[in-house]
């Protein structure tokens, strides 16, 4: 393999795939990028056996050098590699012998590094996408960040720890849970098949990554538990939890005895104003109550004091008696991930789930957060 590249379009290629790279697995040449050298182009793979993912570097799309001498593939260190094209000044010239030793000339500067057999690397998974669609990028984010942060963070049951996609009637239905608060968001797509699957939440907290900057349209296939993501240039492949998710639709109440219209972000700061005093206590609590026609947000320290701050109901209806304490950071997460300038919030007595909605009739998530015990 032999061949020339922009330094900086190198660079910024190999970044991009060494995430998914983790230097601690069991086997050495996981700890590797495998560069292809094809006459199209460049291709760059990286994985930690949970997460591929894969970047073209298209030869006639690329505006630097490009050239490709001879065809070829190499496995080389993602961390020295990655560190040593990061920090070369001028466009890379790559070259690996029969020993897979990968020499790297840039300017009068020369590197060798010892590679791995590329043979030895995994293949990617073979997905023939007659399961897939498209979603907006924009989409897609908003629909994984209004749900990824309820996941469960330990891996007592493997299943809460990622997202639950469920498609049915053209609709997509994202759910996650850990068992005290569950978030849920509905979008169209174009799907004829029902059926569903549950993505790790690592895989989605570094799709958005992957996607910060794009606005355009991913392709999403699924098969032989893994899911593919398509951006453009970028694949990310994933592994699928594999497990039966619970029915999360019975949790969800369908009375309320009390139901309030709240400005969102007055309700944000001062649910972060309770939370400074909320330390205490081990689920944060705040206590959320009605007095004198408003909200009353609260929340104490027996060693630093208390806060008590009333706000507007910008409208209500049902009964004013109510008194909930709730994890305050679980609140806030759920809040912060709502972009309506009002939202709805639905109670059912003291020890019933707390349900937040958009009041906005196109938006369609929902959140539930689980009261906690403050005595």
């Amino acid at each position: 393999m032999k061949f020339s590249v922009d330094q900086k379009v190198f660079s910024k290629a190999l970044s991009e795939v060494g995430r998914a790279v983790s230097q601690k697995s069991l086997l050495p040449i996981l700890s590797g990028i495998k560069v292809i050298a094809e006459n199209e182009g460049i291709t760059l793979i990286g994985t930690n056996s949970d997460i591929i993912i894969t970047r073209f570097i298209s030869r006639e799309k690329t505006s630097g050098v490009m050239i490709i001498d001879q065809t070829g593939s190499a496995v080389v260190s993602a961390r020295y590699f990655t560190e040593l094209i990061r920090k070369l000044p001028e466009d890379v010239h790559i070259e690996v012998d029969d020993k897979h030793v990968v020499k790297v000339r840039s300017g009068d500067i020369f590197t060798k590094l010892n590679g791995f057999l590329a043979d030895e690397y995994p293949r990617l998974p073979e997905i023939n996408r007659t399961y897939s669609f498209t979603m907006g990028a924009n989409e897609l984010k908003e629909t994984i960040k209004q749900t990824v942060f309820a996941t469960a963070k330990n891996e007592t049951r493997p299943v809460l720890t990622g997202v639950h996609f469920m498609f049915s009637n053209n609709e997509l239905t994202a759910v996650a849970t850990n068992s005290q608060r569950l978030a849920s968001v509905i979008n169209e797509v174009q799907v004829k098949e029902e059926t569903s699957f549950i993505v790790p939440s690592s895989s989605l907290n570094e799709l958005i990554k992957q996607i910060s900057d794009y606005s355009g349209i991913v392709k999403i296939s699924w098969a032989d538990g893994y899911i593919l993501f398509e951006i453009n240039q970028v694949s990310l492949y994933s592994r699928l939890i594999s497990g039966q998710y619970p029915n999360t639709s019975k949790l969800i109440p369908n009375e309320q005895k009390t139901i309030l219209r709240l400005n969102k972000d007055h309700l944000v700061k001062g649910i972060d104003r309770a939370c400074l005093f909320a330390g205490e206590w081990k689920n944060n609590n705040i206590t959320l109550s009605i007095k004198d026609h408003k909200l009353c947000i609260s929340s104490g320290s027996s060693e630093m004091g208390n806060i008590q701050e009333l706000q507007e109901i910008n409208d209500f209806s049902g009964d004013n008696d109510l008194k909930v304490s709730i994890d305050g950071h679980f609140l806030k997460e759920a809040l912060h991930t709502i972009k309506d300038e009002e939202i709805n919030m639905k109670f059912n007595g003291s020890m019933r789930p707390i349900v937040i909605e958009s009041t906005h009739q196109k938006s369609r998530y929902l959140h539930l957060i689980s009261p906690v015990r403050s005595f």
